[in-house]
């Protein structure tokens, strides 16, 4: 027994270089800025360290970068997923890279702002390839609110409470909502009974889907975003864990 556990241990370095040799399951990269609303700057900050230390747990490579003229054809081919934490495409170089990277199956997770566009955006394939709404509105201050979940059968939601409470958040209303796109699946939903919600901004009533995928792309987009108090809830955290992981892995129409 003792020859058994000095030659574990002998070996024990050589394990854990073949370990550390072992490919990637898969390559990110979320894309951040710093001269933003200093909330969403908080937010990527805490989202780095949290998909960080994921990336150990579920053997893949997350990187990030400030630069967003690394959105283009040859960066991007090095990665299955690219975030965006805090920001958007601002040129059309950036956003010609993008929607080539996704027309060609490549992977999107998109956190709060960085689905926001509207009459100015000047856009129109982002605003189909989210589904075809348009930023509207938004309740303020951020809140914690109610989660109803659409589809419990969702690889995504299955793990999930039928509803949970999510950490304070800024919520926003897309009209026309996302969920009347026949191409789009909503996994998470503002529960009803959340209204009226907001003290400055008050939203009333409405449909208002959080988290949902254009099935026609590997994407996802949750509105999760604002603010340093994002990562506090257990169950939330595991599902934006999974969600990450789920969109670098699915197949496209899934």
């Amino acid at each position: 027994m003792l020859r058994c556990v000095l030659s574990l241990l002998l070996c024990l370095p050589l394990l854990c270089r073949i370990a550390e040799a072992q490919p990637p399951r898969f390559r990110v990269l979320a894309f951040y800025s710093e001269t933003v609303e200093h909330d969403h700057v908080d937010f990527a900050h805490q989202a780095i360290s949290f998909y960080t230390e994921a990336a150990k747990r579920g053997a893949y490579r997350f990187e990030t970068t400030r630069d967003w003229d690394d959105m283009n054809a040859t960066k991007l081919a090095g990665y299955q997923l690219v975030v965006w934490l805090d920001d958007f495409p601002h040129t059309a170089a950036q956003r010609a890279a993008f929607e080539a990277y996704m027309e060609h199956g490549g992977g999107w997770l998109g956190f709060h702002i960085a689905a926001y566009n509207d009459s100015g955006t000047r856009w129109p394939w982002f605003v189909s390839f989210l589904g075809g709404g348009v930023f509207y509105g938004n309740e303020w201050p951020p809140l914690p609110a109610t989660i109803n979940v659409d589809d419990p059968q969702h690889p995504l939601t299955k793990s999930l409470p039928k509803s949970f409470l999510s950490p304070p958040n800024e919520w926003y209303v897309w009209k026309p909502s996302p969920r009347e796109n026949k191409d789009v699946k909503v996994l998470l939903t503002l529960a009803p009974s959340n209204y009226p919600i907001g003290m400055k901004d008050v939203l009333t009533a409405g449909d208002l889907p959080v988290m949902w995928t254009n099935t026609r792309y590997r994407m996802l987009y949750t509105n999760m975003g604002h603010g340093d108090r994002i990562f506090t809830s257990e169950t939330q955290n595991k599902l934006l864990e999974d969600s990450l992981v789920w969109v670098a892995t699915m197949k496209q129409g899934r």
